[in-house]
């Protein structure tokens, strides 16, 4: 079997959307499922809206492009200020974008026009995570000037927590929401579908005991692909979180010194030799390295500790060992690990349970409780 690769289990993501869906229906809250670290899987984008996911949304026109030549015919939504050069690819495949540039949004409108389509426009608005936003002051302006614009259409507004800052949103920033989104209605009538109020990091804000106001969708990654609240990492009660699974390969094993120092042979040369000194330790080297993934990321399996890792190496160390060279080491990821490992073009992506029963939406059952842990 090829390696290294990521083996997916698309029933746990089926099943970890389905569990954020039937949490959050009832308070009057849809999904997004984001595969922006996934690079636009079809098969795991697929999944995600097979589990309750109203939509799908990416970062990237090119992981859209990925999507729909897959057949995926679900909404799909570009959640990254779209480039002036890609704006007619972003009208041809998605229904809506987030924007924060007039420029752009002008561009959307006549690309749209020269396609007889209509592109939907959420504004996003800066709230503090200091990324990407339209300060809340001028954000009522440019919904009045998206609304003059022919080709496309004023769907909603959106905001950004936890990503650039790593500050989680609180419960009075999303009473701010709101009120922006009264306020826009206040000046361009009631046109917002979607008040859009942020991502993963929303869930402890959400499943806690306030009112969610005006918010009515949540752009779910990382809770949905991993499990976890993305700033305490806590994991989410109800939810797998091993979904994914990086596969390495053993290329050495063998018990070294260590540590080890470094001394001159010949001063006059500059040639270094290696001295051992006590203590031994087995080493394992793997065939995975920075170049593949976020090392750091990595959970190390039991009884294996991390001793260092190169572009192309891995090298993790044991006390007792019984794998051999070919012999495969498991890891789980977490979010930094996954989206570097799915981009990697050599980490091959192995599918687990695709095809499984996939059940109506209507016949997926009760509301399920569901808490960080």
């Amino acid at each position: 079997m090829s390696c290294p690769r990521i083996e997916v289990d698309l029933s746990k993501i089926r099943r970890n959307t389905q569990t954020v869906a039937r949490r959050l229906g009832p308070i009057g809250i849809g999904v997004t499922g984001v595969t922006k670290a996934v690079c636009g899987h079809p098969a795991i984008g697929q999944a995600m809206h097979d589990g309750g996911a109203l939509g799908l949304a990416d970062a990237r026109i090119s992981n859209v492009q990925r999507l729909r030549q897959a057949g995926i015919t679900c909404p799909v939504t570009l959640i990254r200020t779209p480039m002036l050069s890609q704006v007619d690819e972003v009208v041809q495949l998605c229904e809506a974008s987030y924007n924060t540039e007039i420029a752009a949004i002008a561009a959307l409108a006549s690309a749209a026009i020269g396609k007889d389509k209509v592109h939907g426009i959420i504004l996003m608005v800066e709230m503090g995570d200091q990324r990407d936003g339209i300060l809340p002051e001028n954000l009522a302006d440019i919904a009045r000037q998206v609304m003059k614009m022919p080709g496309v259409v004023l769907k909603g507004i959106g905001a950004n927590f936890a990503c650039l800052s790593g500050v989680a949103p609180t419960a009075s920033q999303m009473v701010v929401l709101g009120t922006l989104a009264n306020e826009v209605e206040g000046v361009c009538g009631p046109v917002l579908k979607t008040v859009s109020g942020g991502n993963s990091a929303n869930l402890p804000w959400a499943l806690g005991e306030q009112t969610t106001g005006r918010i009515n969708d949540l752009r779910l990654g990382e809770a949905i692909l991993l499990g976890v609240e993305p700033v305490s990492g806590d994991r989410i009660a109800g939810m797998h979180t091993d979904a994914f699974t990086l596969v390495a390969e053993v290329i050495e094993t063998d018990a070294k010194p260590t540590p080890f120092s470094v001394a001159l042979v010949d001063p006059t040369l500059a040639r270094l030799r290696i001295l051992p000194t006590s203590g031994a330790a087995t080493r394992l080297i793997l065939a995975i390295g920075y170049q593949d993934t976020d090392i750091s990321g990595l959970s190390m399996p039991a009884a294996t500790t991390l001793i260092g890792a190169t572009s192309d190496h891995l090298v993790v160390g044991v006390n007792r060992c019984a794998l051999e060279t070919g012999s495969e080491v498991r890891f789980q990821m977490n979010y930094s690990a996954l989206m570097h490992a799915m981009a990697a073009p050599d980490i091959a992506v192995k599918l687990l349970h695709d095809g499984s029963a996939r059940q109506p939406r209507h016949a997926q059952g009760k509301p399920e409780h569901l808490t960080l842990v």
